[in-house]
């Protein structure tokens, strides 16, 4: 196998990049190299390593995401990929002009991450190749940023017209059917724009994945915080080698919900290639694949309760039960779906409340009553009458009080004054008068 590209991400200064490393490998026939049959049994064995790691194929017995549309907002995902053909519907591209007239984007990034989510292998009976982690699901290709080493990348990410790229993809997106969104792109600016867009898809039952970032370094206990991932409602991947342990690429901060394989992770390419990648981004397709899966088996759990789901099944769980390098543990696709089965049956038992088809909504309405205790709110209502009651009366007291009050003459401080000492009367005879002098 040869090395046909290597494709890196960078911090753009606006705009988003994909987060991942990749290598291509170059399927060749002749010259001495390895046939596509021998590359293909090979890529199937790399990627059936993974898939147990997160206990995908155990979790096939229930759920292979027959039924769900996972959107990949990407740089586009290949429709003619023998591993996800006939399984890919493409939406609008989002980059227009930034790539120069006639260019033909290779979709390396997004075919890389469709084929871990939805794969369905290749080659006889489909035993090569790659299969997914979802391998009934379809995807629905949203071309939202591009791949590192086309012509307009610095165009796309310097110029205000694509600002909105990723937030225009959202909403298409949800508009067409996706339930389970994949992200695994992200930059530094969270914008409004990209916010209301991650709580539109939310609010309208879509559970959205995104990868956490490469920006990691051994010895940095945090990372900036990147979007989409650190939205609230997101579940942001954190990536782990086979042992579990965060990948030194991998961000680690407060956002982190779970972790998932993202070192040396073989997919598919475009042109018959193959791919083996390191970052974040085969991680966020992993959880998206377990989402899918969720989804097609409980599609009336919200969005919220597949995040419940996924979190309290995680495996190689933090000792102190989280941790921002791989949150709340690395993702367990069949303990998962076991954990949605037990929230499915809880929100059938409280009559679909908790199984609303949207926040807010679904057959049960806002708010559903389950039960109602006669007894309590008789004495509630006693209680409430009690205590308005003494209010008032307390009220009617004070009035009383004040009115007395200002009936009654003013106090002085000091006593009154008195009246003048009389005189003694005169003695009797009276004196007689004399000239003074005398």
């Amino acid at each position: 196998m040869l090395s046909r590209a290597v494709v890196r991400s960078g911090a753009p200064a606006r705009g988003a990049a994909a987060v991942g490393a990749l290598a291509a490998l170059w399927l060749a026939t002749t010259g001495g190299v390895a046939s596509a049959q021998t590359i293909g049994q090979q890529v199937r064995a790399d990627d059936l390593a993974a898939l147990r790691q997160i206990d995908a194929p155990k979790a096939w017995s229930e759920s292979k995401g027959s039924g769900v549309t996972v959107a990949v907002l990407d740089t586009g995902v290949e429709r003619s990929a023998a591993d996800l053909a006939g399984h890919v519907t493409l939406g609008p591209d989002y980059t227009l002009g930034a790539d120069p007239r006639g260019y033909a984007p290779p979709h390396l990034h997004g075919t890389y991450i469709g084929s871990i989510i939805a794969g369905h292998g290749s080659g006889p009976g489909d035993a090569e190749g790659m299969i997914g982690v979802a391998p009934l699901a379809k995807i629905l290709s949203v071309r939202v940023i591009l791949d590192d080493q086309e012509p307009g990348f610095v165009v796309y990410n310097e110029n205000a017209n694509y600002d909105d790229a990723i937030a225009n993809g959202i909403k298409y997106a949800v508009g067409h059917g996706a339930e389970v969104i994949n992200m695994s792109l992200g930059g530094p600016d969270g914008s409004r724009s990209l916010r209301v867009a991650v709580a539109y898809a939310i609010a309208h039952n879509v559970v959205v994945v995104a990868a956490a970032g490469n920006n990691g370094k051994v010895g940095r206990a945090f990372t900036q915080y990147s979007y989409p991932a650190s939205f609230t409602g997101v579940i942001s991947v954190a990536a782990v080698g086979a042992r579990g342990k965060r990948a030194s690429f991998s961000d680690q901060n407060s956002s982190v919900v779970v972790s998932a394989p993202g070192v040396s992770v073989v997919g598919a390419g475009p042109g018959g290639s193959y791919v083996v990648g390191s970052g974040t981004s085969p991680a966020s397709a992993f959880v998206a694949g377990v989402a899918a899966l969720i989804r097609s088996r409980y599609p009336h759990l919200s969005p919220v309760q597949v995040m419940q789901a996924i979190v309290v099944s995680t495996r190689r769980r933090p000792a102190r039960g989280y941790s921002p390098a791989v949150g709340f543990g690395e993702v367990d696709a069949a303990a998962a779906l076991t954990a949605a089965g037990q929230l499915a049956a809880a929100s059938a038992q409280h009559s679909g409340l908790a199984a609303s088809a949207h926040f807010g909504g679904g057959p049960a309405g806002p708010i559903a009553v389950i039960h109602r205790d006669r007894g309590l709110i008789i004495a509630l209502a006693a209680v409430a009458v009690a205590a308005f009651v003494a209010f008032a009366v307390l009220v009617v007291l004070l009035i009383a009080a004040l009115r007395r009050r200002r009936a009654q003459p003013p106090r002085s401080a000091s006593p009154p004054p008195m009246a003048p000492p009389t005189d003694p009367p005169p003695p009797w005879p009276p004196a007689p008068v004399r000239p003074v002098g005398w």
